[in-house]
């Protein structure tokens, strides 16, 4: 047995290490292999409850772990200038559907917002780092077929899709408008009510 394995303090604290210093967030089974191959999950438990009230807190998203800033501290460490990624409306209503319907093709796309998707609406969700090819479906044609990332997932705060929110509760937040209410209703449920006239890019 290893003398970290027999000092459980030590564990912790060479977990907390490989977190800070890794360049993009871990998973469980990468910080053990990371540590000789010794079980983390209790270490990261512990961690976890130990910077909970702090500044910085450990999360887990998509499986992966990573220290964020406490929610109500990070205006305080905002720049003065900060690159906002903003997204067309129908990058928008396709992040969505990949979201919420995942995995799922540009034919299924189109079908579910009833007008056709621009490639480079695609191509600006995966430079983002939110979408990815998944592969292809089993069908004729082998279309490919998209899937969010754990970026994804990490910008939006989300441990996995099953915390995606629906329709009822995001009106309850008052966030949605009529607008926004149909457009979030089709996405959720698959069902287009939008005539086929193009992309609106």
């Amino acid at each position: 047995m290893s003398a970290m394995a027999e000092a459980p303090d030590d564990l912790v604290r060479a977990v907390e290490a490989t977190l800070f210093a890794a360049e993009a967030p871990m998973t469980a089974e990468a910080i053990s292999a990371h540590l000789n191959g010794i079980a983390v999950a209790a270490a990261l438990d512990e961690l976890q409850t130990h910077y909970a009230s702090r500044g910085i807190h450990l999360v887990e998203r998509g499986g992966r772990w990573h220290f964020e800033t406490a929610s109500d501290l990070a205006q305080l460490l905002r720049r003065e200038r900060e690159e906002v990624r903003r997204l067309s409306r129908a990058a928008t209503e396709v992040l969505a559907i990949v979201a919420y319907h995942e995995p799922v093709s540009r034919a299924e796309i189109e079908a579910i917002r009833g007008v056709q998707t621009a490639k480079g609406t695609l191509d600006v969700l995966m430079e983002a780092g939110w979408v990815r090819v998944a592969g292809r479906r089993e069908v004729p044609g082998r279309p490919v077929i998209y899937a969010t990332t754990p970026d994804f997932l990490a910008h939006f705060g989300l441990a996995s899709l099953r915390e995606l929110p629906g329709v009822d509760e995001m009106r309850a937040a008052g966030l949605l408008d009529p607008v926004d209410d149909d457009m979030i209703q089709m996405v959720i449920t698959g069902e287009s009510g939008r005539a086929a006239d193009g992309d609106p890019d």
